[in-house]
């Protein structure tokens, strides 16, 4: 891998793939297949979610770019949850996601509806 933002975006995705198997306890791992017309995230292993990720200095650019994103590989993939995970400058990653999004996860997590988002 010649580019060194692919390189980057590679290592971010490793990373956040790791830190959602240990924390989830389940076996997440890195997408191959970048940019692909009908893209359903950067990671997968976890059930009714896609995953993005993104490795920018400027977190103004990741919410304007990532987040529409992470919307359009939800609606790809047809699940229910989407996120987008960010790596600030630094090193720590923070999670975002649309309002859409944020809303299915607390439903689910509060009436178990399964439901999907409109």
């Amino acid at each position: 891998m010649a580019n060194p933002q692919k390189r980057k975006g590679a290592k971010a995705e490793l990373e956040v793939a790791a830190i959602l198997s240990d924390l989830l306890g389940l076996d997440a791992r890195r997408a191959l297949g970048a940019g692909r017309l009908e893209d359903t995230g950067d990671i997968f292993g976890l059930p009714d979610t896609v995953v993005q990720v993104a490795n920018y200095i400027d977190l103004a650019r990741a919410v304007r770019e990532k987040l529409p994103a992470s919307e359009r590989q939800r609606e790809n993939a047809g699940v229910s949850f989407a996120a987008t995970f960010v790596r600030r400058y630094g090193g720590g990653y923070v999670v975002m996601q649309t309002p859409l999004q944020w809303s299915c996860l607390w439903r689910d997590a509060v009436y178990g509806s399964g439901e999907k988002a409109a």
